[in-house]
């Protein structure tokens, strides 16, 4: 067996032995920290599907912000496309491929907003240039130009000077709880491996079970 062989052997291996575990949400922690060592650019960055009233689904990347054993955490404008479809369709799939790894985790449930305080927390932390934007640009609708959005900008770091930016009434974070969960990692010849995890409810237990290819 070669050096990579045996590592890809000895990866299936820990896999399937933290699958039996049970415990999707540290299993994530720990391949999205190793992702983080070995990612260029954003390991946290997550394609996000969602569908509105018209059943047409829309998917586009963003960054995942926090995860606990309630859910995954992304934040945005409220009135963006996917704030409209939200509204509409609760419900939400999330993937993170880490093509360094050979990994990746996707997932499926209902969506629930954060908590204010929870939003609250998180706008404070982003740069002060961050919040402004958040102010200024009227996410997925028309724009006419680059120019218009420089001098939207311009008015909100006007209206604002040197005092605090708070969050803005149209801005969140939506937390996905999933009901599915599935790792999948490479293996030769396209003969990967895939568990999953599933449950009927956000609240229920969870069950687990390997995937054909």
């Amino acid at each position: 067996m070669t050096r990579d062989a045996d590592t890809a052997e000895r990866d299936a291996r820990d896999l399937e032995n933290r699958v039996a575990e049970g415990d999707p949400f540290t299993l994530f922690g720990e391949w999205l920290a190793l992702a983080e060592t070995k990612e260029p650019n954003d390991a946290n960055a997550m394609a996000l599907a969602t569908s509105g009233a018209d059943g047409l689904p829309d998917v586009r990347m963003v960054l995942l912000k926090g995860f606990d054993t309630a859910g995954f955490v992304f934040y945005t404008n409220t009135e963006s496309q996917k704030g409209v479809e939200l509204s509409q369709n609760m419900q939400a799939a999330g993937v993170l491929h880490w093509k360094s790894l050979r990994r990746q985790v996707r997932f499926r449930g209902p969506v629930e907003r954060v908590s204010d305080g929870e939003a609250d927390a998180y706008f404070a932390s982003r740069a002060r240039d961050s919040r402004i934007g958040a102010w200024a640009s009227q996410q997925s609708r028309p724009l006419e130009s680059r120019f218009a959005l420089e001098k939207a900008v311009a008015r909100q770091a006007a209206r604002f000077g040197l005092s605090e930016v708070p969050r803005p009434p149209h801005w969140t974070g939506y937390r996905i709880r999933p009901v599915y969960i599935e790792f999948w990692m490479d293996k030769p010849f396209r003969l990967h491996d895939r568990h999953i995890f599933r449950r009927d409810t956000p609240e229920g237990s969870w069950t687990t079970e390997r995937l054909y290819p």
